[in-house]
């Protein structure tokens, strides 16, 4: 590397000196005058040469986020393959130049506004391309970023959830479990042996450690993490065939997991409950349920009273919509939910409230709520209706599916320390048919009775 340098040379000025003279012929004594006065010569200066500005020193005088930003979209391009920390390095700049040259540009590695603009754009395309967004694993918290289009399929429980694409080609899977004087020595050991695994690349640290490699006709990318006896290990599993589109989102997976992230701030949900009850909407005849994300995550079964139990298959973060499936379930009514317009403002919630909030019964009712817009994307529904009710199905005055509802949990306590309240939202009726569109289930049509259509769900988790 290059180094930046810089020379500095300094001349020292002499001062001038009196002239010796030879003694003069004795003449009569005159009046003393004044020495000459002896002026010190100008100093010459030699100007300090600028030190040489090398690309890393260009980055280095970047902001922290602004490295780590240009990294990630790098990785997201295949030109960067190191630790996305924001440091300026020397593998840095070359990917940068590599992108350079890709471009046709003068590889400086120093990107110009409009270089910027470009790699930006790209990389956005691909992280669009595969559904890129953070989740957060519901029973531990754990940060986990997700190409979530390629792996639409989910099975999750207390112990953690595996998401996989329809072909089984890329999986991805996140497991907790405890392990009394668990080492990631010893961790990294066993995740070596297992399933015949060939590791080409192993990093084991203290608190951490990273496998990649063969297994089978696959490649693996492994990364986990102990403490106080619990260990938490991240799995990714792809075809060869796949590699281009996985190396990029492997590089942002490793980099935006966070197996123990702590407290970020002082708000934040309470704590899950160990039985949770809500409301399914039934969508198809042969199983498929439409139901509140957060009511049915962490679950360690999914109870349908009446029909045993259901899986949860798929997920919408950005809605709060999760797919189920009762397997080998008959007799189900789907409720009609073709349509288009505008929600009404006034409503009626079909659900079954919790137990508690009807002497231990399982009856379906329907309450009136009034749809507010609040916002861009949220419609709060008044008043709250009862536990139980999230993915209840919602319809207009004139028995028309208007919306899913969604119970958002209270806050334990704000910024300042107030405690914040729950809100009941309404999920408009075009994201939940575009999200069962998405997940191959066809929307019914024609008359329904939406207490026959709607189900209990039991959540029970660990």
């Amino acid at each position: 590397m290059k180094l930046p340098f810089a020379l500095a040379l300094m001349m020292a000025a002499t001062l001038g000196t009196a002239v010796a003279q030879t003694p003069a012929a004795k003449q009569a004594p005159q009046a003393k005058q004044a020495p000459a006065e002896i002026k010190p010569k100008p100093v010459t200066t030699v100007p300090t040469r600028p030190a040489v500005q090398t690309p890393v020193d260009t980055a280095k005088a970047m902001e922290q986020a602004e490295r780590l930003a240009i990294q990630s979209d790098l990785a997201w391009v295949s030109l960067y393959n190191g630790v996305i920390s924001g440091e300026a390095s020397d593998r840095m700049v070359s990917a940068i130049k590599a992108f350079q040259k890709d471009h046709g540009a003068k590889e400086t590695g120093v990107l110009n506004a409009q270089e910027r603009g470009v790699l930006s754009a790209e990389a956005k395309k691909r992280q669009d391309n595969v559904g890129w967004k953070i989740v957060s694993d519901a029973t531990s918290g754990a940060r986990i970023g997700l190409p979530s289009k390629l792996v639409p399929l989910i099975v999750s429980d207390v112990n953690g959830t595996k998401w996989s694409s329809t072909t089984g080609t890329i999986q991805i899977e996140f497991l907790r479990r405890k392990e009394a004087g668990a080492t990631t020595a010893t961790v990294a050991a066993g995740e070596k042996k297992l399933n015949a695994r060939k590791a080409d690349y192993s990093v084991v640290k203290p608190d951490f450690f990273v496998l990649s490699g063969s297994q089978g006709l696959k490649k693996f990318y492994i990364r986990g993490q102990t403490r106080n006896d619990e260990v938490r290990v991240l799995t990714i599993l792809y075809d060869q065939a796949t590699e281009g589109t996985m190396i990029p989102v492997t590089v942002a997976m490793s980099s935006a997991y966070n197996p123990f992230p702590g407290n970020v701030a002082q708000a934040g949900p309470p704590p899950r409950k160990k039985v949770e009850y809500s409301t399914g909407i039934v969508a198809s005849t042969d199983g498929a349920i439409v139901a509140d994300r957060q009511a049915t995550d962490g679950c360690m079964t999914i109870a349908v009273p009446g029909y045993g139990n259901a899986t949860r298959i798929a997920d919408d973060e950005t809605r709060e919509l999760a797919l189920l499936r009762i397997y080998g379930a008959t007799g189900l009514k789907p409720l009609a939910m073709s349509g288009n317009g505008a929600t009404k403002p006034n409503l009626n919630l079909t659900g079954i409230a919790d137990p508690q909030n009807q002497g231990g019964r399982n009856s379906v009712t329907v309450v009136a709520a009034t749809a507010t817009p609040a916002g861009a994307d949220d419609t709060t529904l008044s008043p709250e209706p009862a536990l139980g009710f999230s993915g209840a199905a919602a319809l207009d005055a004139d028995g028309k599916f208007a919306g899913a509802v969604r119970l958002k949990p209270a806050v334990v306590a704000g910024p300042a320390g107030t405690p914040l309240p729950s809100q009941a939202l309404l999920v408009p009726a075009d994201a939940v048919r575009e999200f069962l569109k998405a997940k191959g289930v066809a929307v019914a049509t024609g008359p329904s009775d939406a207490k026959a259509s709607v189900l209990r769900l039991v959540c029970v988790r660990k």
